[in-house]
């Protein structure tokens, strides 16, 4: 049974992404406009934190999410850090995120001085279950200045949803269950650029939100990442505190605290810039490439392709399908002939939760999570992959 179904599922991925030898699983496309506005950086030697694309880029972003503010920074890690900070998060609280995340989800909680409670996982969006994170909620003791895990006498200030493969996650219903317990909303939209909750794009439901421009995502800036928040205040603060907290002078060097050098150059904006132009060509051929997956997976007894939750627009990131059994021998011997065969598909993110530095914080029941982990299986998902 195994290998037959090896097979089918080989042949269904080259049915969708061809005979080239080798298949990455999210390539950038970078074209001559790219080519032509980070020469128009190198040539204006504006190529660090001061210049007009860091700006550019960052009112095209807010007008494209309809957040109010949108700050460029080095990564999506430091985006992430940062929001939690100005959420009110503070050194010796608890973070609620989900324990099926990137590393980078828990690191930025302990990098603002925090630690991680590990939520499970939907079956549905692959982000954070609802039903899960109410569970941890009514776990909590209600103190003055918030609520308390009763188990550790920690404060729990955040939680940090995060929109796994570009797939929106019920961040309505988990802003909803927040407010009722005064747990701040930060948003991980590292992966979804593109993709909405009705007409309201992803990373603006919460008081702040992250996203990532990393070398794989949907938009590159081979490096680099944006705070959105509509907060005037946090937006004002955001930008003063990863631009060192210079105080505005013509040549004095006065900063009046502690703060990060996290500025996003203006030469990463600028292929920034130039790629979010590009971004609407690349929603729609993710989308075909999607419908091409779902297809070809659609006569497996054995496997199903992940589709957009439903009243979702998912950017469709990363296509994934789950297999019916939660067998990890069985994902493994599918990902070693997948990419014996040139195919770079990968498994989910390991639990953070099983991480070695991770292993005795806070958790809930992740057995969702668990099953997702055997399971899923990300497939090869650049654009030009559509045809």
């Amino acid at each position: 049974m195994a290998k037959s179904l090896t097979s089918r599922f080989i042949a269904a991925v080259r049915s969708v992404v061809g005979d080239d030898p080798v298949v990455g699983l999210h390539e950038p496309d970078i074209g001559e406009r790219e080519k032509a506005f980070v020469n128009e950086c190198l040539e204006s030697t504006f190529v660090s934190s001061v210049g007009p694309f860091v700006t550019r880029f960052e009112n095209e972003i807010a007008a494209y999410t309809g957040s109010k503010h949108a700050i460029a920074v080095s990564n999506g890690t430091s985006a992430l850090q940062v929001a939690l900070m100005l959420a009110g998060v503070r050194p010796g609280d608890e973070v609620l995120v989900p324990a099926l995340s990137f590393v980078a989800t828990a690191n930025a909680v302990i990098h603002a001085g925090a630690t991680p409670f590990f939520v499970d996982s939907s079956a549905e969006t692959l982000g954070l279950d609802v039903s899960a994170f109410g569970e941890v909620l009514r776990q909590l003791e209600k103190r003055d200045g918030g609520v308390v895990n009763p188990r550790t006498g920690a404060r729990v200030s955040a939680v940090v949803p995060m929109h796994t493969f570009g797939h929106p996650v019920e961040i309505e219903a988990i802003v909803a269950l927040s407010s009722q317990h005064g747990i701040t909303v930060v948003e991980d939209a590292a992966e979804s650029l593109g993709s909405f909750v009705g007409a309201r794009h992803t990373g603006t439901f919460g008081r702040l939100g992250a996203l990532s421009f990393n070398g794989n995502k949907i938009v590159t800036t081979g490096g680099g990442g944006m705070i959105l928040t509509d907060d005037d205040d946090l937006g004002r603060r955001a930008k003063h505190l990863t631009t060192t907290a210079k105080l505005v002078h013509e040549w004095e060097f006065e900063h009046d605290e502690v703060a990060w050098n996290y500025r996003m150059p203006n030469l990463n904006a600028a292929l920034g810039v130039a790629q979010l132009s590009k971004l609407d060509r690349y929603l729609t051929d993710k989308r075909k490439l999607a419908e091409r997956y779902a297809a070809a997976f659609a006569g497996l007894d054995e496997i199903s392709f992940l589709g957009e939750p439903s009243g979702t627009t998912s950017n469709y990131w990363l296509n994934a399908i789950r297999l019916e059994s939660n067998d990890l021998k069985l994902r493994d011997e599918l990902l070693r002939a997948a990419n014996d065969d040139g195919l770079k598909c990968r498994p989910f993110w390991n639990l953070l939760s099983e991480q070695r530095m991770y292993r005795s914080h806070e958790r809930g029941d992740l057995t969702t999570a668990k099953s997702l982990v055997a399971s899923v299986i990300c497939l090869p998902s650049s654009p030009r992959l559509a045809g």
